[in-house]
């Protein structure tokens, strides 16, 4: 089953709606009355889910005329931040930065997850994808996955990779590849991008899978070398890097994706404000060159808050599916 960008993004977020230079015009029932508007990030600073929130937060402040404030919560595999958010009072004031491994991925391996992707949220939109990749030190013995691999063989279990955490797609594409390339890779969990990438330059893991958009830095520095990208295509950005497709493995074309949820029973008039900034915002001109450089990629078209929540549990229950056939089944701590 080859789980390509477009099987997996129904439709996506767009460039739409004028700037934020309007006034900043109040729902219906007076929201927002106070502040702060807190917006959980599920992932250490440095993250995905970080680096989108702090792109974001200005934007919805400027807009909604109220501080929007950027609270890390992270922990397996962004499940802690996320309960958390599902667990909140739906009055506006605490908002998620969903994400597609606490939201996506963990439904299918985690049996006793505390929260319903679905019917626990608010969802309201799809805010982009960027691609996935394996990484590895720029004086890594490590030329091509194909060194890689080889190596694996000759080691089951010994050689390692860092993910965003046990449980995060980032883990479940270790597994994957392990599975598809018949080698055994060693997981280390970190609670996030930017830890495990810290470890893996001091030279205390060998190897990572995580989101492109934390490593552009030091991909484009030389301090990194990319292996493989998720993509369908190879980047624009970095032609030289192969994807897992064209290197045998098109289980492996898929991307993490971050989109703005809330509580359930979010009003209806809050959901339609919150979208509506949304769009504006991915237009504004240093929003969307932030995006380019963390190689955040929109599609074509936005999806409603409706088509975003069924696109959340489409996506949750594809991946099932694949956690199931890979044997991945966790408890969480």
């Amino acid at each position: 089953m080859k789980l390509s960008r477009r099987t997996l993004l129904l439709a996506s977020t767009a460039t739409l709606g004028a700037g934020l230079a309007a006034p900043a015009v109040r729902a219906s029932n007076g929201w927002p009355a106070k502040q702060p508007i807190k917006l959980i990030a599920t992932f250490p600073p440095g993250g995905t889910a970080d680096t989108i929130s702090r792109i974001l937060a200005p934007k919805l402040s400027a807009a909604l005329g109220t501080q929007v404030v950027v609270e890390n919560r992270p922990g397996a595999g962004g499940t802690i931040g996320s309960d958390l958010a599902a667990k909140a009072a739906p009055d506006g004031y605490t908002l998620v930065i969903s994400h597609a491994s606490p939201l996506g991925i963990a439904p299918g391996i985690y049996p006793k997850l505390p929260y319903n992707v679905v019917t626990d949220f608010s969802h309201i939109a799809l805010i982009g994808h960027t691609p996935n990749v394996l990484i590895v030190p720029a004086d890594s013995p490590y030329k091509t996955m194909a060194d890689y691999i080889a190596d694996a063989k000759k080691k089951p279990d010994q050689i390692a990779f860092g993910s965003s955490g046990i449980g995060s797609n980032t883990h479940l594409m270790g597994e994957l590849l392990s599975s598809e390339a018949g080698i055994k890779l060693k997981h280390v969990p970190y609670k996030g991008s930017a830890p495990s990438l810290q470890d893996m330059l001091a030279g205390v893991i060998p190897s990572m899978f995580d989101p492109i958009t934390t490593n552009v830095p030091h991909i484009n520095s030389g301090k990194v070398r990319l292996l493989a990208v998720s993509s369908e295509k190879r980047l624009p950005m970095y032609p030289d890097a192969p994807t897992f497709a064209e290197q045998g493995f098109p289980k492996l074309t898929t991307s993490t994706w971050v989109g703005v949820s809330g509580p359930k029973g979010l009003p209806p008039e809050i959901v339609a404000r919150l979208y509506d900034e949304l769009q504006k915002a991915y237009k504004a001109p240093e929003v969307v060159e932030r995006f380019k450089e963390v190689v955040l990629l929109p599609e074509d078209k936005p999806m409603t808050p409706a088509e975003y929540a069924k696109f959340v549990g489409d996506f949750a229950t594809l991946w099932a599916g694949v956690s199931k056939s890979a044997g991945i089944q966790l408890e969480l701590g």
